[in-house]
């Protein structure tokens, strides 16, 4: 009777969840932000095109009955290597000129988790966020203590200079010279810290993972770390919700954004939509902050609120076949969303 009670206590907490036959859904971001329909038609074209590809690589996982982790790992992959997005090859600088890199991946079956902050030579920042996870008996590493367990662990490394673009160095050299100028960012997307990719993802089995990567914000001092590899702000899952933030690193972990939409579904029996509008729509603006998120749960419901212009976005479900957006207006699959006065919390 004892074992009996102590193992519902467990289940409600998120920590066992009984093994299900469910249908994958894969759900991406690429970073919320000002994102303008007068965006340039080639840049909009590749983004679209790295997003299907994202959906591709990760369904393919799930397919092949791997489990969700697996499907986050390679879906987040291909972004990091597509230098349109802010996370791995698209990285931007930090005031010193260099590109510091984060990330995190979460088991929702067995609340496992990995993150590496601040690291300059790591190729795949998610791959080593994973092996950190799986390989040691930690969840966090930072620096070149980090990219020390890479090399053991046989995560690629790469030069910084792989890192550089010019665009991205060319964003750092206005804001230098705004910094020596006394004046505010006058680029919305460096002013407001917008640039992440991430995933969640729900396997056959019925289990979740979440993931998310980042260079973190442009002139960001001081060894900043933002919200992405924090587990409970920028990235969580559990038996029940995997949540993956962009936007405004330093609100999501005030309001520890991801965990606290998870808990609204998985204890407070919040629909995801309305726990995720509510804390992402309505808790961090009232704050002065801003971004998006998507997030899943365990029977398969997604959403995707952004309170910015638009959200680099995408899903794959039972059809099999990628869904992309990027604009504010663009249907997601998410329907309507919610009005700004429905709240189940009162927050």
């Amino acid at each position: 009777m004892k074992l009996r009670r102590l193992f519902i206590a467990i289940a409600a907490l998120g920590v066992v969840a009984m093994s299900h036959a469910a249908t994958p859904v894969l759900v991406i971001h690429g970073g919320a932000g000002v994102i303008k329909r007068e965006m340039n038609p080639v840049r909009e074209k590749a983004v679209r095109a790295a997003l299907t590809q994202a959906l591709q690589n990760g369904y393919a996982q799930l397919k092949a009955g791997k489990p969700a982790l697996d499907a986050v790992a390679a879906a987040i992959t291909v972004l990091e290597n597509d230098p349109n997005f802010n996370a791995g090859k698209g990285a931007v600088f930090t005031h010193d000129g260099k590109n510091e890199l984060d990330a995190a991946i979460m088991d929702g079956y067995t609340l496992k988790a990995g993150a590496i902050a601040g690291v300059h030579r790591v190729k795949n920042p998610i791959l080593l966020a994973r092996a950190v996870m799986d390989k040691s008996k930690h969840v966090m590493l930072v620096g070149e203590g980090a990219e020390a367990f890479a090399k053991d662990a046989g995560v690629e490394l790469v030069d910084p200079s792989y890192f550089r673009t010019d665009e991205r160095w060319q964003q750092l050299q206005k804001a230098l010279k705004e910094d020596a100028a006394r004046k505010p960012h006058a680029d919305v997307e460096t002013a407001k810290h917008f640039g992440t990719v991430g995933a969640v993802a729900l396997d056959a089995q019925g289990h979740l993972a979440a993931g998310t990567s980042t260079g973190g914000m442009t002139d960001k001092r001081w060894g900043r770390v933002g919200d992405s590899p924090l587990i409970g702000a920028g990235t969580y899952a559990n038996s029940g919700c995997a949540v993956s933030g962009t936007g405004w690193g330093e609100y999501y972990i005030r309001t520890v954004a991801a965990h606290e939409i998870c808990m609204r579904v998985t204890q407070m029996r919040v629909p995801l939509k309305r726990a995720a509008a509510e804390v992402i729509n309505q808790e961090i603006p009232s704050m002065g902050g801003n971004g998006g998120a998507i997030a899943l749960d365990g029977d398969g419901n997604f959403a995707m609120p952004f309170n910015t212009d638009g959200m680099y976005r995408g899903w794959i479900g039972a059809d099999g076949v990628p869904h992309v957006a990027i604009f504010g207006d663009e249907d997601d699959g998410t329907g309507d969303p919610l009005p700004a006065t429905e709240s189940s919390s009162g927050s």
